[in-house]
């Protein structure tokens, strides 16, 4: 691989002889391959037990998985399921860092395109909040995608600068990850576009970003909460420098030491004032690098640093809201309801198709948007002015029906009646037994390939929404017609065979 040569005579500089040669030498080995199991949709022993993919764990994730090379997880039915997220290895370990719980209130402050917010999720189990917030507005809609794919509930998306954000928000959050925009050094032997990026931005300084973005997330963080500042690049500006600079201007921060995962090794004190700067911080000790030459992953920085002085007899935010809600009443931000509807009109909509479809009791707060219906499991902050792109779970919206309904006294009704119709993320973050109707295929069926690819299919049932499962697993709606079932897979996220080979590949697991 040929790298930049400003790129080698800086790390040159930085390492010794030895470890330079180690070190260039590794990009021209090959990389590694991972995917994490989404415990939102199956615990990991059971995707084990019937996982087509040969998989190796990577030490430093509970639920993380080497895959080998030529396999194509991303081309399986079980991926349109959300059973898995792929990513790369050292990738996974900034959320394991930050440990997130259920009942939290947690930041993804650079959130796009998703992976790390999805694994963020995965340990909250649906309760508490996770605000997911990216501020180029060209990735939101992938990092929507992601979460809806994986069935995350508790997600409100945001797109907003760190400094807005912070503004309507001081103080909220337990925990917040900044897996801040970098020069990306780290990612050349994945992908050699990295290269072509860094040469572009070679004479950007990126650190003084990185270090606005960091500052607005102290703001944002409860007092004993956690910040974990993260990035995918080499260079000590960006990581150490940064680091040690936040330190040394606000006193009410502290590093706390992150147990070493196998093959990983410490941050460099002797970087702390960025490269060719004699500044020495021993405290980098308690960061984490992952290298090429030494790490089976990619490059990676990854520091946790803690607010002090934990704040006795603060509100507990998270807590599941008791009962049914449908939370119309306020203004939240942009959000208002249909001109000349009220909420019982919308909640009777909701709750005729709730008891057609679902077998579940749903407790917590509907809210809803022009004529979309979300859900949360709190109460939704004051998010006066932020643009929001994803206000939580979004359930689906409501349609108007045509006039000229026979009303129950008889009597020709001409007003136009609201429907619901549910969205593709209702059904992907619900269970099988959430679904009064389910047609479930194996994963090697001809009929999952058809349906995943948008054709209908010819099978009798009772009409009305069905849920479409691949062992077990939603994968999305279909609507019973007669002889037939509507097919109602998202034409965005259809599948598309790259050849025979994948469907036999299918066939034979």
């Amino acid at each position: 691989m040929k790298l930049p040569a400003d790129f080698l005579k800086r790390m040159k500089e930085l390492m010794n002889e030895k470890e330079h040669e180690e070190f260039v030498l590794s990009f021209d080995m090959p990389r590694y391959y991972g995917l994490r199991v989404n415990t939102l949709k199956i615990d990991v022993e059971q995707f084990l037990h019937i996982s087509p993919f040969r998989l190796e764990r990577v030490p430093w994730s509970r639920d993380g998985f080497y895959y080998d090379e030529g396999e194509n997880p991303g081309k399986h039915p079980y991926y349109h399921a959300g059973l898995y997220y792929i990513q790369e290895p050292s990738a996974m370990f900034p959320a394991e860092v930050l440990d997130a719980r259920p009942g939290e209130c947690v930041l993804d402050l650079c959130a796009a395109p998703g992976g790390k917010t999805v694994q963020i999720a995965a340990g909250m189990k649906g309760e508490g909040l996770l605000v997911a917030n990216d501020s180029n507005p060209g990735r939101i809609k992938a990092l929507v995608k992601n979460i809806e794919l994986c069935g995350v509930r508790n997600a409100i998306v945001t797109n907003e600068t760190p400094g807005r954000l912070a503004a309507r928000l001081p103080g909220y959050f337990d925990k917040i990850l900044v897996d801040a925009p970098c020069s990306g050094e780290g990612m050349f032997r994945k992908d050699e576009s990295a290269i072509r990026s860094w040469e572009r931005y070679k004479n950007k300084d990126f650190s003084i970003v990185q270090e606005e973005i960091l500052e607005a997330a102290g703001k944002m963080l409860k007092p004993g909460g956690r910040i974990v500042y993260s990035t995918c690049t080499f260079s000590p500006d960006e990581n150490e420098a940064v680091i040690s600079s936040f330190l040394g201007r606000y006193e009410d921060y502290e590093l706390i030491d992150i147990p070493l995962p196998e093959g990983a090794e410490r941050g460099r004190p002797g970087w702390a004032g960025g490269a060719g700067k004699a500044v020495k911080d021993e405290r980098m000790k308690k960061c984490v690098r992952f290298w090429p030459h030494k790490a089976r992953g990619e490059g990676h920085f990854i520091a946790l640093l803690r607010k002090k002085e934990p704040g006795d007899g603060l509100e507990k935010d998270g807590e599941t809201a008791p009962g049914f809600a449908l939370n119309l009443g306020r203004k939240q931000g942009n959000y208002h309801a249909s001109a000349g509807k009220t909420k019982e009109d919308f909640l009777e909509a909701f709750n005729e198709f709730a008891g057609e479809n679902l077998d579940m009791e749903i407790r917590g707060y509907l809210l809803l948007t022009w004529d979309n219906l979300y859900w949360l499991p709190v109460e939704l902050p004051d998010l006066d002015g932020v643009k929001v792109a994803r206000l939580g779970w979004h359930l689906g919206r409501f349609k108007k029906s045509s006039p000229g309904r026979t009303s129950k006294t008889g009597n020709v009704d001409n007003m136009l009646k609201h429907m619901f119709e549910p969205s593709h993320a209702m059904v992907m973050a619900l269970k099988k037994e959430n679904l009064k109707r389910v047609m479930d295929f194996p994963a090697g069926s001809v009929e999952i390939i058809k349906y995943l690819k948008g054709e209908t299919l010819l099978v009798e049932g009772e009409k009305g929404f069905i849920g479409v499962c691949v062992d077990g697993r939603t994968v999305g709606w279909a609507k019973q017609t007669g002889k037939e079932m509507k097919n109602l897979y998202p034409p965005a996220w259809r599948f598309i065979p790259s050849g025979k080979d994948v469907f036999n590949k299918f066939n034979e697991n």
